[in-house]
């Protein structure tokens, strides 16, 4: 049973947090995958920090007993998916996402039904039902190897993201059908904030996450998945970034790049910010409790894990031929 030390984070410095961590890891075999969008504290003690098709790859990869995801809901379930005898936790359940929120199954179900020859590609932010529904998974890293992977006259359904969609039929030539869903961290970036910061920074190159609408990654100079623009701004020689993406891969591209300025387009006025509520919903004291109680944990209908499996899998043999993945 929990006391009320144990609950309360006053009671524990970040170094203990941090120590309580590390030694409940070893004692346990667990690892700690974390998502770029987390708080930096989490990203530093994570074993490993990626996008979803990264972590995808490593949940698929790892040999330990549990594995503690920090990120959002579908990630955790999709790690289960792949380890369905390890323990997976996820160290708040509310951690959801509104990208999936966004395509309910049943109404997904019932808008395949009416598209009748259409295979269906589904983001990998999407809930585990949606993915039983779906042909083959697919990340912003290897969406367009995905489609290209389907023969040009192959109808295509593409779930849940509009804006992802959308942006993959301009670089494919493709006439996908496009589920009318986004995500509110991506989609909430206004055309007149990017123009703003572009007009204040002009020596400053935009680059932008494909889950952005159309006339940001027009205007972008580099469009790519998170693990993508943090490379990008490693190898390229500019100095300045105007990033339109969630706030917390800036802690990345400074530990990479500390001679850069990172500016992140805001989600409203009021701040110079923009954070995915969900991601922050982990913290450190959530971490601790979940590795020490073994829960919050992820649980799956067996039939669900078996059916969701099938198009995962399809991603990660795609993305190795095509060589995205290692």
């Amino acid at each position: 049973m929990e006391t009320t030390t144990e609950k309360k984070s006053v009671f524990l410095s970040d170094e203990e947090l941090r120590e309580r961590i590390n030694e409940l890891r070893t004692q346990k075999n667990a690892i700690i995958l974390a998502h770029y969008y987390q708080v930096p504290e989490i990203q530093d003690i994570a074993d490993f920090v990626g996008d979803s098709l990264q972590l995808a790859q490593k949940a698929s990869e790892t040999e330990a007993d549990i594995i503690v995801f920090a990120g959002v809901h579908f990630m955790a379930e999709t790690a289960k998916i792949l380890n369905p005898a390890k323990k997976v936790l996820l160290p708040d359940l509310d951690a959801g996402c509104s990208l999936a929120d966004s395509c309910p199954p049943a109404d997904f179900k019932r808008f395949i039904e009416a598209h009748p020859g259409h295979k269906v590609v589904s983001y990998i932010n999407c809930s585990a039902a949606v993915k039983t529904l779906s042909d083959v998974i697919c990340t912003s890293s290897n969406a367009k190897a995905i489609v290209d992977s389907f023969p040009e006259d192959q109808k295509l359904i593409f779930a849940p993201d509009k804006n992802l969609g959308s942006y993959i039929n301009s670089q494919t030539g493709r006439n996908m059908v496009l589920w009318d869903g986004s995500c509110h961290v991506h989609n909430q970036l206004t055309d007149e904030r990017v123009i703003r910061l572009k007009i204040d920074n002009p020596d400053a190159k935009l680059i932008a996450h494909p889950e952005c609408r159309g006339p940001i990654l027009q205007m972008a100079d580099y469009v790519g998945s998170t693990a993508a623009l943090l490379a990008f701004t490693k190898t390229d020689s500019n100095k300045r970034y105007i990033v339109a993406t969630e706030g917390g891969i800036i802690y990345q591209m400074q530990k990479a790049s500390p001679d850069k300025e990172f500016l992140v387009v805001p989600s409203d006025e009021t701040c110079s910010c923009n954070d995915c509520p969900y991601m922050k919903l982990n913290t450190m004291e959530k971490l601790y409790l979940s590795l020490k109680n073994e829960k919050p944990e992820i649980l799956l209908d067996e039939r669900v894990m078996e059916e969701a499996k099938k198009p995962i899998l399809r991603m990660l043999e795609i993305s190795k031929a095509a060589k995205i993945i290692k």
